[in-house]
């Protein structure tokens, strides 16, 4: 072959060989951290990039990978990249135990969404990022928990999230990350404690079912009594409506017996006048009769009393006598 043909081809490779090391093309939400001899040089954006071949180098980082078994477990790996993705991630992490205040011994599994907001602090600060965002995670979860017994544990789950990331979002800052949420997936006490708080809630439901029937009952019977309270009230006010009609009826009948009685004097007072009598003696007399009547009615009056003034009432009568003869 000719050597001047070879020359020409290992150029062509060198400089293919060159212009591949002197491009870097990132993606759209990736970054890359270039070092020169070594030493941090630049932080490359998305798109074609050039950087000097052989001298300037993309700094590797530590990243943690998930992988899904065929079981439905999950399996971890941890490999350097040399892009850093600038995306929000997920990291779900094992089940742990944690102990509450009362000593309950919990198995919790916690999901962290962080972002990475400085690529050159999350290098540089930090040896391991993942690794130490997932301690970091863990033992911040075990002092939260700590503080907090089961019952509170189980019922104040936005609670622990807000505590957590407000402790992971201070502790991360130091290496541009930025933690915007952190959720608990499941906590699990132990079985014999699920089986106690399962009893005492069964409890709880008996106790407010019991409470429930003795507020009917006693609603029933303030009810019941209220019923009978507006009963007699209703027939109180019914005798007294019915007292008051009578009293009203019996005043009408008098007062009508009375007009009548008034309207029969005048008429005999009338009649009597036209004769030319008196009519106050022949109204007296008949008075004196109506009452020596009624006081001879009775089955045990045999004395016949006569009033003092018998002349008065025998010229009463005399009168009566001369008003019918005319």
């Amino acid at each position: 072959m000719n050597p001047t043909l070879i020359i020409l081809l290992a150029i062509v490779l060198l400089a293919i060989v060159v212009i591949s090391k002197s491009l870097k093309i990132v993606q759209q939400s990736q970054t890359m951290i270039i070092e020169r001899l070594g030493r941090y040089s630049s932080t490359l954006g998305s798109g074609v990039n050039i950087i000097i071949p052989f001298i300037d180098k993309p700094r590797p980082m530590r990243w943690r990978f998930t992988y899904p078994g065929p079981k439905g477990e999950v399996f971890v790996r941890f490999s350097d990249v040399d892009r850093i993705d600038l995306r929000e991630t997920v990291y779900d992490f094992a089940r742990q135990s944690v102990i509450t205040r009362d000593n309950v011994v919990t198995e919790i599994n916690a999901i962290l969404y962080f972002q990475i907001v400085d690529p050159m602090r999350a290098m540089y600060e930090i040896q391991n990022l993942p690794d130490a965002i997932e301690k970091l995670t863990q033992t911040s979860l075990r002092n939260v928990i700590g503080e907090m017994d089961l019952d509170e544990t189980l019922t104040s789950r936005d609670t622990i999230n807000s505590k957590l990331r407000t402790i992971l979002d201070d502790a991360t800052n130091k290496w541009g990350v930025k933690v915007n949420r952190v959720e608990l997936q499941d906590i699990n006490p132990p079985r014999d404690i699920r089986d106690a708080m399962e009893k005492q809630m069964r409890a709880e439901r008996d106790k407010r079912a019991q409470i429930l029937n003795a507020e009917g009952a006693k609603e029933a019977m303030i009810r019941e009594s209220e019923g009978r309270m507006q009963e007699a009230i209703n027939q109180a006010e019914g005798a007294r409506q019915a007292q008051v009609l009578a009293a009203k009826a019996e005043a009408e009948a008098k007062l009508l017996t009375a007009e009548a009685e008034a309207e029969a004097i005048r008429k005999i007072a009338s009649a009597v006048a036209g004769s030319g009598s008196n009519p106050s003696q022949y109204l007296i007399a008949v008075r004196y009769l109506e009452t020596l009547k009624e006081m001879t009615s009775g089955e045990d009056n045999k004395t016949i009393y006569l009033p003092y003034e018998a002349s008065g009432v025998l010229s009463s009568l005399g009168g009566i006598k001369e008003l019918l003869s005319k």
